[in-house]
């Protein structure tokens, strides 16, 4: 089987071959063992790849470089608007050569390929919408156009659409689907937190506005005022970081340290030693940094956006954050004042995100293919 992949995200070139952002790397690798040959239609950079980088697994892997297109900026939305016929065309040609169209969405290259794929009603089609699918989010206008075009079975035909979560009135493409990091092997017995002071927090993601790593901060900085001792490690890079890295200085917050972008290995590590993750994100589809620590018992708190509910369990398995500073903070201090229900989530969050290793997403994988 030939397999196109139309994606936003941005490739680095090495002696060793293809690299891009590790997750979704770490995920592809997994598509691409049930496929023959694999195309990448992508932006590309002429940087080395950085920690935060992973390789492609794949022997047979030809790449389409097209322009990075952006519309944060009038220069990038006129140079995009400028590029557009260049890298439709690009889209077409590709799509007409394969068996199985692979789109990533939402984004700039997934919105181009879910109006080219409308030229290929017959091709078996398949996209990850890696973003929030609540019909009720609001969001950007090209993220709303994504969601209608791929639900429209008039014009989307043949396609199987991968979200997070269940949602209601949906149309027949829309599979709820998930993801992984581990695999059934990492399932091994671990000290379970004690949930005991020193308490150990965790910010793992990228560190811009919409993640909200301030907010971490501050909530950290609120808990020491209330007398409790604990700590915050931030594991990420990003715009944000000149703003924390002065927000600690200035504030003489010694207990929070700023790690920037580590390997897996490092992060994996942090989880084990933790007590706590903390994401108060803006929008999320399946944010791994949850799913991950709940793997290693840690008790997330998160925003309740997209399908975290859900995978917190209702505030079973984890706390759902306000974004009220005094009212999340109160919340925490009850929370750490009953260590044994603390324990009880923290063994929920493990049993639920434990059923969802890479076994079981190959498996998932091979089903669509």
């Amino acid at each position: 089987m030939k397999f196109l992949v139309v994606t936003h995200v941005l490739h680095k070139y090495s002696p060793v071959g293809y690299w891009g952002y590790e997750p979704y790397v770490r995920e592809m690798n997994l598509w691409f063992k049930q496929v023959d040959e694999v195309t990448i239609i992508a932006p590309f950079s002429e940087e080395p790849p950085q920690t935060i980088d992973a390789a492609y697994e794949c022997d047979k892997l030809r790449s389409v470089k097209v322009p990075l297109i952006g519309f944060n900026s009038f220069g990038k939305a006129f140079k995009s608007l400028f590029f557009f016929p260049y890298i439709f065309i690009k889209l077409l040609l590709e799509m007409r050569k394969t068996d199985h169209i692979h789109l990533r969405c939402p984004g700039n290259m997934g919105l181009l390929g879910c109006v080219a794929q409308v030229f290929f009603p017959t091709k078996p089609k398949t996209a990850k919408y890696a973003g929030n699918w609540d019909p009720a989010a609001k969001q950007p206008l090209s993220y709303r156009f994504q969601k209608w075009l791929l639900s429209n079975t008039f014009l989307t035909k043949n396609m199987k659409v991968l979200v997070y979560g269940e949602w209601p009135r949906q149309t027949k493409n829309i599979k709820p689907f998930f993801t992984a990091s581990y695999a059934e092997s990492k399932k091994t017995k671990i000290a379970m937190p004690n949930f005991e002071p020193p308490f150990r927090f965790l910010f793992v993601g990228s560190l811009s506005k919409g993640k909200n790593p301030l907010y971490a901060v501050r909530l950290i900085e609120a808990l020491m005022a209330e007398g409790v001792d604990c700590s915050l490690d931030v594991y990420g890079e990003g715009n944000e970081m000149g703003a924390l890295q002065n927000y600690v200085h200035v504030k003489g917050l010694s207990n929070v340290n700023l790690h920037g972008n580590q390997s897996t290995e490092i992060v994996e590590a942090a989880y084990k030693e933790s007590h706590f993750l903390i994401l108060p994100s803006q929008s999320e589809g399946w944010p791994k940094a949850v799913a991950e620590a709940m793997f290693w018992g840690v008790v997330p708190l998160a925003t309740p956006v997209s399908c975290v509910p859900w995978m917190l369990g209702y505030g079973g398995r984890g706390l759902l954050l306000t974004m009220h500073l005094e009212k999340d903070t109160a919340q925490l201090l009850t929370a750490i004042a009953n260590p044994q229900q603390l324990v009880e989530m923290s063994k929920k969050a493990q049993h639920w995100s434990r059923e969802y290793t890479l076994e079981k997403f190959k498996t998932a994988i091979k089903g669509l293919l």
